[in-house]
């Protein structure tokens, strides 16, 4: 995906100085529709004067708007607050910090992506559980049923499953589909990329995809319970970031 230059420009206009600005969302899952918006999602560093006080605000920064022309979703953490997260069994953040669609990038953020190797352990799994419950049962409630919500589905447990066995994030349900080869994946991208959004299903689909559902948390499980990646960050990687946390917050960007 070549960067539209509108998102540098919308990124350099973000209200606090940028560790790093990535691209997430469909974008990022390999399936983005004419009309999918723009998931900005970075990690920003706060002056001191905010955070020295009683009450810290911004830790979190939303924004969702058209700017210049482009739906854009914007989500950005305080440095503190993304490395609080980094060291929990969070999935949407490492996916964020690895995300290949750099809009900003920096040497702290090259740093924080090695660090950060440290903090992915075999609990990063109930994540990916989680997730693809939440958006199964979505797509079983909706009438008539969508691509989109199946596909997350899919892509979900295909990264947690290749996660638990490589220890790497890949959030992109193409790239993924190369090792997996499931033969109806292809076909269901196709239609959510061709739009529209709202792109539905027979319901003689279902028991399909309930089946194949049923399976690869089976198989999410399975790979959790052989993957030998760590339980927890090390006390070596905890202090690592807070190293670079200080360095950060001291000198700036």
């Amino acid at each position: 995906m070549t960067i539209d230059p509108r998102l540098h420009r919308i990124t350099a206009a973000q209200p606090y100085p940028l560790l790093f600005a990535t691209i997430s969302g469909a974008h990022l899952y390999g399936f983005p529709s004419p009309d999918s918006d723009f998931d900005l999602r970075g990690v920003h560093v706060l002056p001191l004067e905010k955070i020295v006080g009683l009450d810290v605000s911004d830790e979190t920064v939303q924004d969702e708007r058209f700017i210049e022309g482009l739906e854009m979703d914007i989500v950005s953490h305080d440095i503190k607050k993304f490395f609080g997260m980094l060291l929990k069994k969070n999935g949407y953040v490492l996916e964020q910090l690895f995300s290949p669609l750099v809009v900003l990038g920096t040497t702290e953020h090259a740093e924080l992506k090695d660090l950060a190797k440290g903090c992915i352990t075999r609990h990063h799994s109930h994540h990916y559980f989680g997730f693809s419950e939440t958006q199964w049962e979505l797509f079983l409630k909706e009438s008539p049923r969508r691509v989109k919500p199946l596909l997350y589905v899919y892509r979900v447990l295909l990264t947690g499953i290749w996660l638990m066995r490589t220890g790497v994030i890949e959030a992109n349900l193409v790239t993924l589909n190369e090792s997996f080869k499931l033969p109806y994946l292809p076909e269901l991208i196709s239609r959510k990329l061709a739009g529209p959004e709202q792109s539905t299903l027979d319901d003689a689909d279902i028991a399909f995809h309930q089946s194949e559902y049923d399976r690869l948390r089976a198989e999410l499980q399975s790979a959790f319970e052989a993957s030998q990646l760590i339980e927890l960050p090390s006390d070596q990687t905890r202090a690592a970031l807070n190293d670079l946390l200080v360095r950060v917050r001291l000198k700036g960007l």
